[in-house]
């Protein structure tokens, strides 16, 4: 699936069997997917419409931004249900493949039941949310809130069709009724124990949100309706709270403007891909230092360093880099895992720099900068960069490159010429972000202007249908970062109302060590996690109860945040859970095993970076 290296949603899926087939076709999402890439189209046009308005002419246009919101929640869950058609959702599956295949089939049918049930469950409230929203009235638009959040029970519908469609195609009845049995019958131990579980307040958090989640996650089950039942669960079984908080809390954790932004830098990086903007870069940095001992290392980590800077995925990174350097450094005699482990750690290291989506959503969460985020994250990866480069120039200290010669001084001037429209694209976006022309969420779509305007004139452009392709996409893996986000939130609610927060909270600031020992405690914590959910489920369950600690402490947000999302990041390539490692190991054709040997000095120049950075906050701040 070509379309799987585009962007954050993807790399679970990538590692597994489907839990819905992707090459099943069905003549009634064409429209769904139609009016997705509408409504992708259409935030574009009115976000670069309202800067031009804006800046151009000084004239803000007041209803833009609540049209643009209204459009997103729309494209969020008509996103998530074209995600959940094409086998876009983030899942672990490492465990499930494990399985003899009786077993694996049956798992995978009782995971495709519980998701049914999720969202079968969550329709009524949605339903119910949207009419109490008809009183509401949208300031500009002048028409009900109600018209803005239809969108979550019309989402939970579609995947609740897609779903049910998939089980009565594909699954056995008889496998199919034993599912639903084993289901129902959870639900109703669940329901019996009600008593228990309001009797136990904390523990039950514990049973629902870890147990309940964690059994989700190793039964394949997509991490965003793990995270929906969990909460579901916990609030119908162990509390008095009506299930309709889970819809507002959705609602709330997809609307913030700032996340916009989200699906326009995952078009960004398909329009790159798709226009070979990425590969001049590569090939400019290959003529400069490819001739020097380790110089093809540096080409890979530099143009991960600038793509990064792009595209904001990391997953498309390393699938622009990985096919334009492997060729040539093979022929070097660069072993086959030393690549795939640097083309691993260097896509980690590129996370935080700017426009990176969960540094986005990160400042969305948080209530963070996102112009400080984007900031301190440039000069964060530098640091992470050099840890890198002096590995990779040890690795190197046998290299013979006696036979490399450099590229003659005209063909470098000439592929500097063809790339520097394409070099420029990364100072176009600090830019206008710095220079307060636009928002980070308006000046996504500057680039993607940019990006097209270029692509076609200079590096072949992209046809009609490839654009329409793209469109549906970005619809499609937005939509499924963006269910993670929703129910992420909601469960973070209920963590928070649990008191547990206040709990966690009273035994962290009191370590000895103070805040030395909680940026320690903190590096695991998330090390850990983002090995087994990925950064933005790690990102968006942990930050609201993480970052209110780390200020009572005394350490400064913007410093905090690059600590979390640098440690994410060595999680998601730790083997041999951490998900990003298979992807790499994917698109960089190298044996898990093998890699896996490989990557070690490379985690481990990533986590001196990160102590670096952690014990040395000017580091994240002096560029503030």
């Amino acid at each position: 699936m070509n379309q799987d290296l585009q962007a954050e949603a993807v790399p679970v899926t990538e590692v597994g069997a489907a839990l819905i087939d992707p090459k099943a076709r069905s003549a009634w999402m064409i429209p769904v997917e139609v009016i997705a890439a509408a409504l992708i189209a259409g935030i574009v046009v009115l976000l670069l419409g309202g800067v031009v308005s804006r800046y151009v002419f000084g004239k803000p246009i007041d209803w833009v931004d609540e049209t643009v919101s209204m459009a997103f929640i729309w494209v969020a869950m008509i996103g998530a249900a074209i995600a959940m058609y094409r086998n876009e959702h983030l899942r672990l599956s490492t465990f499930v493949e494990r399985l003899p295949p009786r077993a694996h089939d049956f798992v995978n049918a009782v995971a495709i039941v519980a998701v049914a049930v999720f969202m079968a469950t969550l329709i009524g409230p949605a339903i119910d949310h949207a009419k109490e929203e008809w009183v509401i009235e949208m300031q500009s638009l002048h028409i009900p809130n109600t018209f803005r959040v239809a969108a979550i029970a019309a989402g939970a519908i579609l995947m609740l069709a897609v779903v049910v469609l998939h089980a009565l195609r594909t699954i056995p009845l008889g496998r199919l009724a034993a599912a639903i049995a084993v289901v129902g019958a959870v639900a109703l131990a669940f329901y019996a124990g009600t008593p228990m579980f309001t009797a136990l307040k904390g523990g039950a958090l514990v049973v629902f949100l870890v147990v309940l989640v964690a059994v989700l996650l190793v039964a394949g089950v997509p991490i965003a309706f793990c995270f929906g039942l969990g909460v579901m669960s916990y609030l119908a079984f162990a509390t008095t709270i009506p299930l309709g908080i889970v819809v507002s809390r959705m609602d709330e954790g997809m609307s913030n403007l700032v996340l916009v932004s989200v699906p326009v830098f995952v078009l960004l990086g398909c329009i790159l891909d798709s226009t070979g903007m990425g590969k001049v870069i590569v090939d400019v940095l290959a003529s400069l230092i490819g001739h020097i001992k380790a110089g093809m290392s540096y080409v890979l980590l530099g143009s991960l360093f600038i793509v990064s800077g792009i595209s904001g995925s990391k997953v498309s990174d390393m699938a622009t880099v990985a096919p334009a350097l492997f060729p040539e450094m093979t022929r070097r005699g660069n072993r086959r895992s030393e690549m795939v482990a640097l083309l691993g750690t260097g896509a980690a290291m590129a996370d935080t720099v700017p426009p990176s989506i969960v540094l986005i959503v990160l400042g969305s969460v948080a209530g963070l900068s996102i112009a400080g985020l984007f900031q301190s994250g440039f000069i964060v990866a530098m640091v992470l960069l050099l840890t890198l480069v002096a590995v990779a120039r040890w690795k190197a200290r046998n290299e013979d490159t006696s036979s490399v010669r450099r590229a003659p001084w005209k063909t470098i001037g000439r592929l500097f010429v063809i790339a520097s429209p394409a070099l420029a694209l990364p100072f176009v976006i600090r830019s206008a972000v710095g220079e307060g022309v636009a928002t980070a969420t308006e000046v996504s779509t500057i680039a993607v202007l940019y990006a097209l305007i270029v692509g076609h004139v200079l590096y072949g452009g992209i046809s009609l249908r490839r654009l329409y392709s793209m469109l549906v996409e970005t619809a499609a893996l937005s939509g499924a970062v963006l269910m993670i986000l929703g129910t992420a939130a909601a469960m973070a609610w209920a963590i928070t109302q649990s008191g547990v927060v206040h709990t966690l909270s009273n035994f962290l600031t009191s370590l000895p060590g103070g805040p030395i020992a909680f940026m320690a405690v903190s590096i695991v914590v998330f090390v850990v996690l983002g090995c087994l959910l990925e950064g933005l489920p790690a990102i968006l369950l942990l930050a609201p109860i993480m970052f209110p600690i780390a200020k009572k402490l005394g350490i400064h947000d913007i410093q905090y945040a690059m600590v979390v999302v640098s440690a994410m990041n060595i999680g998601l390539m730790l083997p041999p859970v951490g998900v990003g490692f298979y992807v790499a190991c994917r698109i960089g054709e190298g044996k898990p095993d093998e890699v896996m040997r490989a990557i070690w000095p490379y985690i481990a120049a990533l986590l001196i970076g990160v102590v670096i950075i952690a014990a040395v906050p000017a580091i994240s701040t002096f560029a503030l």
